[in-house]
């Protein structure tokens, strides 16, 4: 799955758009490489998100094309 819209399925980052603009502007990372918006996300990996002065990491447990909100927190563990 791509990562800006494994982004905004599991609802770390709420718009894709949003998500799309984060990786353009290279604030997000997957196994501390920074990654483009079309980059393929697989179980396993490590994504760190960079915010302002905050920064969010979270291993993806499970890729799905869609879920509910209840179970979007159990595709991801954050570090």
């Amino acid at each position: 799955m791509r990562l800006d819209k494994y982004l905004k399925v599991s609802r770390l980052i709420k718009r894709r758009t949003v998500a799309n603009e984060a990786c353009d502007a290279g604030r997000v990372m997957i196994n501390d490489r920074v990654a483009r918006a079309s980059a393929e996300v697989k179980p396993g990996d490590v994504i760190t998100i960079a915010f302002g002065n905050r920064e969010t990491k979270a291993r993806v447990l499970e890729v799905k094309e869609t879920v509910k909100k209840e179970e979007a927190e159990a595709m991801f563990e954050l570090l």
